[in-house]
């Protein structure tokens, strides 16, 4: 009975129950439901793809990454002069350029963002630095150690001024290598990153410029290979972003036209043709115009970097003329040793200073190429011109005094030990071969050099011309040395010759004298009026100070590159003269003449008489016996001379400041047509294709017939379309042309369906539509022309503008038009001569030829 109730209330309760379980069902499915519509609506998050996951080949990613390691490495090549066209620099750079490329490879293909790139560029910087950077301070040349890392990341704020502090060649360090090597490293990454990420190719080589820059800017005054590097630079950075442009131009004609099946393969071939034909001749105008115009803007010898005004150079117009203290050392200081010399050879010298600066008190080093004295870099590489065997010289400072450092002839190297400690500071003119430390060379200093002798061909310098040198312009020359020069020279007809009669008449018609007690009477100095007394007297009376001075000055007025070199060395009857040791006192400095000859560098030569060449005494005078004097009447007085009128222009009138102002302005202005030659060339098509079509616009909305003017807006819209790169098929019809569009720029869709219908019912309406209808119907194209230009980004407007493809495509459609016209024009002449044919016909047969001519022209009709 239980069991019967208990199974009669069990069909009771079954209803209720079934149906808050229908209930709790259709909740839970609607729960199902809203929560796969959200998952709908929210998109899954999806992994970015390889930025060479695209459409194109992968050898095309390759050919980017070889143009721009070129680049870069030509870039690069502007350090040489820097390090002394030390092959580690290049090691540094070029490894620093693969580096770089590999990690803007490896960001573009995991999509790293700013702060990773950051991360993995600076792992990647500390990592192979210490192989490729700091190989002195590695263990094993190639292990990161302390000192490597250190350097390398102190290099990282500090090597920038330490590079512009130093005189090249500065040297293989990590203090300086961390310039080439840090700058090429991110301007890899930079340039890798942005040409593979961007569709934009020509933004990657804005870090190329930057790094070119940079080259220059830490560089020297010494230009290398300008034509050569910025030809290369100009076109491969053109030729590699014509090829960019034309994958990209490929890539989007593919996805506008990907639903058109019909395509004009002939037509794609000859536009091809065509733009490669065009890039080939853009190329060719531009390497030729770098070519001409490199010349012109490298040719000046006063360059300026950032070294000179990072470290100003000496200020010469403190320091006092080295040959001012000639007899000094000659008077006060004969016995006293200077300097010891060790690993001298026979009859060499020690050079102080070499002069080439004049204004007639004394002569001096030239203050105003002062800049070409620089902070010594390297002293184990001075980087000179050396010819000859390496030999070694080391000196030891005793009583020798001042600011110029006793070098010998070619040093390769000078490495210098101050008596106080430390590393002092050391300045070198190469030019010159003069070295200076500003602080003064001290008793107890002494120094190491790897000399280098010049050996002289005598067979080449009697066959060599004078060197072609900027030399300082000599003031307040006393007007006897060009007289003497002239005479002395006489009719020699070369080069040597001239200089050898300078230094023979010195020679032979001079008597030496010091001016010490018991020598003749000689002053010392060599200011004009101490070189006009030797020249103009009955005997030339002097000592080297003033021999060498005259020699010079004669040279220099003869246009001969001479300049006076004070210093020391022994006597060739001396009997240390070539001994290993030997100790220069004051009474063994001397004054000589170094003469610049082309291909054969400063040649030295000697003017000053021998030292028993001493002048004659004094002949006896008889004793003069004076007359009275008588008083003279004075001269009767004098009309004044007519004399004309002056035309010289007033002192006052001549302002040598504005002539100078306008030479700056001058080549300032010719600096700016040279450079700006390049730009005309390549905008002077620019500006013919905007002309051009804005003539075309304004002919389409003026010229013609009420229809011809609206298609004329319908042309606009279409030329606007072929600009931006959209695939339009000629031969279709606008409605047709308007729903190809759609793809291309959808948010002008309505606005072109609507012109192209507007258009067909004006033109194959009844009647001409009126002027107000032909108005808005240009206004409706303009919107949409606004509309399209605002669908797509900056630079692709600018390129629309300035593209030809419309222009072309007009001119193509007026080829086919007139060969259309005149084939029509053919057809109707061949049908004007048969029916002169019929007539004539007709007149010959009468009404025979009239039937005869029916059943032909019933024939031809047929026909």
């Amino acid at each position: 009975m239980n069991a019967r109730r208990s199974a009669a209330a069990t069909p009771q309760q079954d209803p209720s129950a079934e149906q808050d379980g229908t209930r709790a069902g259709r909740r839970a499915q609607r729960q199902a439901q809203s929560q796969r519509q959200g998952a709908a609506a929210r998109p899954a998050p999806q992994h970015q793809l390889s930025a060479f996951a695209g459409g194109r080949l992968w050898w095309h990613f390759l050919i980017d990454g070889a143009v721009l390691a070129i680049v870069l490495g030509i870039s690069i090549l502007g350090f040489g002069p820097t390090f002394g066209h030390d092959p580690q620099y290049l090691v540094a750079g070029f490894g620093a350029i693969a580096l770089g490329l590999g990690v803007a490879a490896l960001g573009a293909h995991w999509r790293l963002g700013l702060i990773s790139m950051v991360g993995v560029a600076f792992l990647v910087y500390m990592l192979f630095g210490s192989a490729l950077a700091a190989p002195q301070e590695a263990f094993l040349g190639f292990l990161p150690s302390l000192d490597s890392l250190r350097g390398l990341l102190l290099g990282i704020m500090l090597s920038w001024k330490q590079l512009l502090t130093l005189a090249p060649p500065v040297g293989t360090s990590v203090d300086v290598m961390v310039v080439p090597y840090l700058s090429a490293f991110v301007a890899a990454v930079v340039a890798g990153t942005l040409a593979w990420r961007l569709r934009q190719a020509h933004w990657a080589l804005l870090p190329v410029v930057v790094l070119f820059v940079t080259a220059i800017l830490f560089g020297t005054a010494e230009v290398f290979l300008p034509v050569l590097r910025g030809s290369l630079l100009t076109i491969g950075g053109i030729a590699w972003l014509a090829y960019r442009h034309e994958l990209l131009r490929r890539e989007m004609a593919g996805s506008i036209s990907a639903n058109q099946q019909v395509q004009d393969q002939a037509g794609a071939r000859t536009a091809l043709l065509r733009r490669i034909g065009m890039a080939a001749g853009v190329i060719l105008v531009a390497s030729a115009v770098t070519m001409a115009a490199a010349p012109a803007l490298t040719q000046s010898n006063d360059r300026e970097v950032l070294r000179d005004t990072v470290i100003p150079p000496p200020d010469l117009h403190a320091l006092p003329s080295p040959l001012t203290k000639f007899r000094d050392y000659v008077k006060n200081q004969k016995d006293t040793v200077l300097f010891t010399v060790d690993g001298l050879p026979k009859n060499g010298r020690v050079r102080i200073a070499a002069m080439d600066n004049y204004d007639g008190v004394v002569f001096n080093v030239d203050p105003n190429s002062s800049a070409s004295f620089a902070p010594i870099g390297d002293p184990k590489a001075l980087s000179q011109n050396t010819d000859g065997d390496g030999t070694a010289v080391e000196l030891a400072i005793d009583g020798y005094q001042g600011v110029w450092i006793p070098n010998v002839a070619v040093a390769g190297s000078l490495n210098y030990q101050s008596a106080q400690g430390g590393t002092p500071t050391l300045y070198l003119n190469k030019e010159s071969g003069t070295a200076l430390k500003l602080d003064g060379v001290g008793q107890g200093d002494s120094y190491s050099m790897d000399v280098a002798f010049p050996q002289v061909d005598g067979n080449k310098l009697a066959g060599s011309d004078f060197g072609r040198l900027k030399l300082a312009k000599l003031e307040n020359v006393p007007q006897v040395v060009g007289t003497k020069a002239n005479e002395i020279v006489g009719e020699a007809d070369t080069p040597l010759k001239k200089v050898q009669a300078l230094e023979g008449a010195l020679q032979r018609e001079g008597k030496f004298s010091n001016g010490l007690e018991g020598q003749t009477p000689s002053n010392s100095g060599h200011s004009a009026a101490r070189i006009t007394k030797l020249l103009s007297g009955k005997e030339m009376v002097g000592d080297d100070e003033q021999y060498a001075t005259a020699m010079v000055l004669m040279a220099r007025h003869l246009g001969i590159p001479a300049r006076v070199v004070m210093g020391f060395y022994l006597d060739e009857k001396d009997s240390s003269n070539g001994a290993e040791r030997i100790k220069v006192k004051g009474s063994d400095v001397h004054a000589w003449v170094e003469v610049n000859f082309s291909g054969l560098g400063w040649v030295t030569f000697n003017p000053t008489p021998d030292k028993d060449n001493v002048p004659n005494p004094p002949e006896p005078q008889n004793a003069s016996k004076p007359k009275p004097q008588v008083l003279q009447p004075p001269p009767p007085p004098q009309e004044p001379a007519d004399l004309p009128p002056d035309s010289a222009p007033d002192a006052l009138d001549t302002d040598p400041k504005k002539d100078n102002d306008a030479g700056i302005w001058g080549t300032i202005l010719l600096i700016i047509g040279v450079a700006a030659i390049p730009i005309l060339v390549i905008a002077m098509p620019l500006i013919l294709i905007v002309v051009l079509k804005s003539r075309r616009r304004k002919k389409r909305l003026t010229t013609g017939l009420p229809t011809d003017r609206v298609g004329g807006g319908w042309q606009e819209v279409m030329s606007l379309a072929t600009d931006l790169g959209a695939g339009i098929n000629s031969s279709g019809t606008r409605r047709e042309t308007a729903v190809s569009l759609y793809s291309a720029f959808p948010a002008t869709q309505g606005t072109t369906a609507l012109l192209a219908e507007r258009a067909d019912d004006a033109i194959f309406g009844p009647g001409q539509p009126s002027e107000e209808e032909v108005a808005t119907y240009w206004q409706h194209v303009d919107h949409s022309v606004q509309g399209m230009s605002g669908s797509v980004g900056f630079w692709k407007r600018q390129r629309a503008k300035f593209s030809p493809r419309s222009l072309l495509a007009d001119a193509k459609a007026r080829a086919q038009s007139r060969a259309f016209r005149k084939g029509l024009s053919k057809a109707e002449a061949q049908n004007k001569e048969q029916e002169r044919g019929l007539r004539a016909a007709d007149s010959d047969a009468g009404q025979g030829g009239a039937g005869m001519r029916s059943k032909l022209t019933k024939f031809m009709k047929k026909s």
